[in-house]
């Protein structure tokens, strides 16, 4: 897909976008799917669901879901390609031109949140990757091991290492790359604080009771292990798949290769973990989801008002 730039980039396009998050297994899907696809269309706004062959473990779409619905941003990269935050600006600001042009809305739905942050604000100020500095940093990483490399990056940017899970190896190295090319905290550096392009999105936040998410997040690894995701796993083994793929440090990819280096395949010991870290990640979320203070939070089940709200918004 061909890069943007802002110059190039159809301000128009941006007028109506909606948002669409929240934790992992709220059921965002289930609400995409009431959507008019003759009217809407969504942008995946989650960082596993861009990577070709990782189906199951990421919940992505499936192709029914796809058909009735036209989905972007979806096997746009292959597991062992990276893919940052500014790609997923790139990429989510070409889908909303190609979008606005048949006459329909964008809608950014998934739970990678500082997408959507940087997607409305832009991205900080720090300096651009150096790829010296970068394959110091791999090589240290390589030599010390990943522990070291988590341990350092508390020690020098304690604020940044709180946003990061000590397994995505991409982010840790990134923010140490910041810190030793500028001699400062990655989190030290400012976010624009006015919306590009002057974006007005509705921006509706999914919540339910924590009850009924953790119930709905067991039973959501119980039906990924049934659909087949042990398979999964192992055609990507048979692919050559390492555990530093970028595409493998999602939660229900990770567990795998955690386990297999420890020789262990215990599919309880491993559907616990991923429900645990599932758990996690999901108040890690909403954390940073409700930094959102334009947000509307609705419950999932009030479907009938969440979509009035789209409705009254699109006609704006």
């Amino acid at each position: 897909m061909k890069s943007i730039s802002k110059s190039q980039t159809n301000k128009s396009a941006f007028s109506h976008i909606v948002f669409l998050f929240g934790p992992t297994g709220v059921g965002k899907t289930e609400l995409l799917l009431d959507l008019d696809p003759q009217r809407f269309s969504v942008i995946n706004a989650d960082s596993i669901q861009v990577y070709r062959h990782l189906d199951i473990g990421s919940a992505k779409a499936s192709a029914a879901v796809q058909a009735a619905i036209p989905h972007y941003l979806i096997d746009i990269k292959d597991p062992w390609e990276q893919f940052s935050v500014g790609d997923f600006i790139t990429y989510a600001d070409q889908a909303c031109q190609d979008i606005c042009k048949e006459g329909k809305i964008p809608v950014i739905s998934g739970g990678t949140a500082y997408y959507f942050k940087h997607f409305l604000y832009g991205l900080s100020e720090a300096p651009s990757s150096d790829e010296d500095i970068r394959a110091l940093i791999t090589q240290r990483i390589e030599e010390k091991g990943r522990d070291w490399a988590f341990e350092y990056l508390t020690q020098v940017d304690p604020i940044t290492a709180g946003r990061i899970h000590p397994s995505d190896m991409y982010r840790v190295s990134r923010a140490l790359e910041v810190y030793e090319s500028s001699g400062r905290a990655l989190s030290s550096f400012s976010l624009p604080t006015e919306p590009r392009y002057n974006m007005k999105p509705l921006i509706i936040g999914l919540i339910r009771d924590s009850e009924i998410l953790r119930s709905r997040l067991a039973q959501r690894i119980q039906i990924m292990f049934d659909e087949g995701l042990e398979e999964e796993i192992r055609t990507l083994l048979r692919m050559g798949a390492q555990s530093d793929w970028p595409g493998l440090q999602g939660i229900g990819y990770k567990e795998f290769f955690q386990a297999r280096e420890n020789g262990e395949w215990s599919r309880s010991i491993i559907a616990d973990q991923i429900e645990r870290n599932s758990r996690f990640y999901a108040k890690r979320q909403l954390t940073f989801f409700r930094s959102f203070s334009e947000a509307q939070w609705m419950d999932p089940s009030d479907k009938q008002t969440i979509l009035t709200e789209i409705e009254q918004y699109s006609q704006l």
